[in-house]
């Protein structure tokens, strides 16, 4: 049971996370060409993890220049300099500390993947925005990501990841792509709801991905959960990975951004 103290942490956790969110999306919504960068940047970051060590993940590492200039991150620089500004806005009304790269590298992506739950319900709706949120509030998945948003507190890494460790994705084979998931316990269902994370053509890399028996199955799923008006399957099941992706061999720490309360000084009371 939780007492006074724990309510009013998870209050502060809560407003600053509410307030993250909402820079974020605004981020996002004035560059929305930059959203399948932002899936990206947080599945390399992520895809850095070894089982084996229990070394790399979801841990911000992606932000030194030795590791964003690697062949298998060209073009996200812009994404990361996106975040970069965000990060300005957001440090400056936190009352718990600089957010990590991590946790703010994982939060651009679940508004990134909003985003595209979001269009795709405005373009179900013929373009109209407001019937659009509409159909998306009545219909879609916003309220599947409880898990995500409670995994609040993860830790920067002070070095580089160690290079080698995620595939340059538009030059793999459906193979590299099913080895690499493999090693961080994914299988070809994971592989396949987060298509929309290894490029900025998820119908080219979807195409790619069907041309492998183990994958197509699930590929087909997804494309048929789309047309569907809630998209139940596909957003659902790309929630549940994603959520974890982003937590792979993370520590999280459920007391971070919290700040001391104000005290009273009983002696300046009126009575």
């Amino acid at each position: 049971m939780a007492n006074a103290a724990d309510l009013i942490e998870r209050r502060q956790r809560s407003e600053f996370q509410s307030q993250v969110k909402g820079t974020l999306y605004n981020a996002i919504k004035g560059n929305p060409d930059i959203i399948p960068s932002l899936l990206k940047l947080a599945l390399n970051d992520a895809l850095t993890y070894e089982k084996a060590t229990k070394s790399g993940g979801p841990n911000g590492s992606i932000r030194f220049s030795s590791e964003i200039s690697r062949p298998e991150n060209t073009g996200l620089s812009p994404a990361l300099n996106l975040l970069e500004e965000a990060k300005k806005e957001i440090d400056s009304y936190s009352k718990g500390g600089p957010i990590s790269y991590a946790d703010l590298i994982n939060y651009a992506a679940q508004s990134a993947v909003k985003a595209t739950f979001l269009a795709a319900a405005i373009s179900k709706c013929g373009g109209n925005e407001e019937k659009g949120n509409i159909l998306y509030n009545a219909y879609g998945s916003n309220g599947q990501w409880g898990l995500f948003d409670r995994q609040f507190g993860r830790v920067d890494a002070q070095d580089p990841d160690p290079e080698g460790r995620v595939p340059i994705w538009e030059k793999a084979s459906v193979q590299e792509m099913k080895d690499k998931f493999s090693a961080v316990g994914f299988g070809p269902r994971q592989l396949a709801v987060l298509s929309a994370f290894l490029g900025p053509d998820q119908s080219a890399t979807e195409t790619l991905l069907a041309s492998d028996p183990d994958v197509a199955p699930w590929v087909q799923k997804y494309q048929r959960s789309r047309e569907t008006v809630s998209r139940t399957d596909y957003e659902v099941d790309l929630i549940t990975t994603f959520t974890k992706l982003s937590t792979l061999g993370q520590q999280i720490n459920y007391e971070a951004y919290t700040y001391p309360r104000a005290k009273i000084d009983i002696t300046k009371l009126k009575l």
